[in-house]
C-alpha cells in the first residue's frame, strides 16, 4: 500500500468515528449519497443550491461514491465519508457540522443518524426517495420500528407514487409524503469533444461502435459468447466494454484475450484494429454515451437489477437491456412503452435484439430518437425539488459578511 493509500485510509477511518472531518461553516445543509448512483442523482440539486449561495457538505459511504463526488464538485463542497451509526459518532457528527438542514438521498435510513438531528433539532427531508421490490417486504415486516424512527423526518420526496404508497405502508403520515419524481432525470449531457473522443477509440472514425456499459461479473464472458453473432451481423464492430468495478479490469481483459480477441486498454491510449477496447478507468462512461452507436447497460443480465438508462438516453441515446431492471423498474417500464429501450427477457433474445439492430440502422436510429424525446418530457423534476425542499432551507449566508 502507498503512502497516499494508506493515509487515505487512516482519514477514511477517522471520519467513520467522525473525528477527522472538513471543516465547515454552521448552518451548511448537509446531503447524505451512499455511493455512485446516488451522488450522481444529487449533484444536479447541489449544484442549484450552490447556485444559490448555499453551503453543502456530503457525506457518502463508499470510496467509488467518495471518487465520484470529488470528480463532479471538485472543491465546491466539503466531503467526508459518514460515521458509523451509533449515538456517540452520529451525535458528535451533528455537533460539529451544525447543519441547518439534512437531505438524505433514497433508502439511507440510518437511525442513529435520524436521532442525532432530532436531538439536535436538525429538520430532515428525504429526498429522491425509492423503496426497492427486494427491500419494501422487510420495511413492511418492521414497520413499527420504521414508523417510530422515520417520525421526526419533516418531508419524503418519493421517486413516484408507488414509492409513496410503500412509505405510506411502513408507517410514514402521508401528509409527510409528496412524490415529485425522480432526480435521475435532472441531468445533462456531459461537454466533450466527441470527434476527438471517437478518434481516440476508433482512428479511422467509421467504425460501428457498440458500448457494453457497467458488467458486473458473468456477464462479460455472456457478452463474450454473443459476440460472434454480433461480429457477424457487423464484419467492423467495435466493442468497447466499461466494467463496473475497477478491481475487475485485469480480470475483464484476461478472459478477453483468452478468448483469442485483439484487446486495447483505455489506458494504453493507443487503440489498432481492435475487436474489443477495455475502458480501464472511472468517470469515462459518461462522455462515450455521446459516441456510442448502441448501448447496453449491464447489470441487467445477472440478477443486479440494472443501472441508470438516463444516462445514454440524455445523451441521445436508446439503451438495451437484459431482463433485470428492478433498479430502474419504472424507467425502464416509461423507456420502453416510449420505444426508447429494449428489455430482453433473456440472453438469447439480447443477443437478436442486438443482432437486429446492427443489421437495421434506420431501427437503431428510431430507438434513438425516441430516447432524445423522451428524456424532452421529463423536465420539471428538480424544480419540483427545490419547491418542496423550500420550507426548511436556510437563509443563503451574506456574501460580504462572509468574504
Amino acid at each position: 500500500m502507498s503512502a497516499d493509500s494508506s493515509t487515505t485510509e487512516v482519514i477514511k477511518w477517522h471520519q467513520h468515528l467522525s473525528l477527522d472531518l472538513p471543516a465547515t461553516k454552521a448552518g451548511c445543509i448537509w446531503v447524505h449519497a451512499c455511493s455512485v448512483g446516488e451522488v450522481g442523482s444529487v449533484t444536479p440539486l447541489i449544484k442549484a443550491l450552490l447556485h444559490m449561495g448555499h453551503q453543502i457538505h456530503l457525506t457518502v459511504v463508499t470510496a467509488t461514491g467518495f471518487a465520484h463526488a470529488s470528480r463532479l464538485l471538485g472543491s465546491k463542497i466539503s466531503i467526508s465519508y459518514l460515521p458509523w451509526d451509533v449515538p456517540g459518532t452520529m451525535i458528535r457528527m451533528v455537533s460539529r457540522l451544525k447543519p441547518a438542514l439534512l437531505l438524505l438521498a433514497e433508502t439511507e435510513f440510518w437511525p442513529g443518524m435520524l436521532a442525532a438531528c432530532k436531538r439536535r433539532n436538525v429538520p430532515v427531508v428525504g429526498i429522491n426517495t425509492r423503496i426497492s421490490d427486494r427491500s419494501f417486504p422487510k420495511y413492511r415486516a418492521s414497520r413499527f420500528f420504521w414508523r417510530y424512527c422515520l417520525k421526526s423526518a419533516a418531508m419524503f420526496l418519493a421517486q413516484s407514487p408507488i414509492d409513496a404508497e410503500r412509505l405510506y405502508a411502513m408507517g410514514v403520515d402521508r401528509q409527510r409524503i409528496q412524490a415529485v419524481g425522480n432526480l435521475k432525470y435532472a441531468i445533462s449531457a456531459p461537454q466533450v469533444d466527441a470527434e476527438a473522443l471517437r478518434l481516440k477509440l476508433d482512428s479511422s472514425a467509421n467504425r460501428p461502435i457498440l458500448l457494453i456499459a457497467s458488467t458486473h461479473e458473468g456477464e462479460d464472458r455472456a457478452v463474450l459468447d454473443m459476440w460472434p453473432t454480433w461480429h457477424a451481423a457487423c464484419p467492423n464492430l467495435l466493442t468497447v466494454i466499461v466494467p463496473r468495478h475497477p478491481q475487475r479490469f485485469d480480470q475483464v481483459a484476461d478472459l478477453i484475450r483468452n478468448k483469442g480477441h485483439h484487446l486495447s486498454r483505455w489506458s494504453e491510449h493507443e487503440q489498432h484494429d481492435a475487436d474489443f477496447i477495455l475502458v480501464d478507468a472511472m468517470g469515462v462512461l459518461g462522455q462515450l454515451y455521446t459516441i456510442a452507436d448502441a448501448v447496453l447497460v449491464a447489470g441487467s443480465m445477472e440478477n443486479i437489477g440494472g443501472h441508470n438508462p438516463l444516462e445514454p438516453a440524455v445523451c441521445g441515446r436508446g439503451v438495451i437491456t437484459g431482463p433485470y431492471v428492478q433498479n430502474f423498474r419504472d424507467i425502464m417500464l416509461d423507456m420502453q412503452q416510449q420505444q426508447a429501450a429494449i428489455i430482453a427477457a433473456n440472453n438469447q433474445d439480447l443477443e437478436a435484439a442486438i443482432e437486429g439492430l446492427l443489421q437495421n440502422p434506420e431501427q437503431l436510429k428510431a430507438l434513438h430518437k425516441h430516447a432524445a424525446l423522451f428524456m424532452q418530457d421529463k423536465t420539471g423534476v428538480l424544480e419540483d425539488t427545490l419547491a418542496a425542499i423550500a420550507p426548511w432551507l436556510p437563509p443563503v449566508p451574506d456574501k460580504e459578511n462572509n468574504s
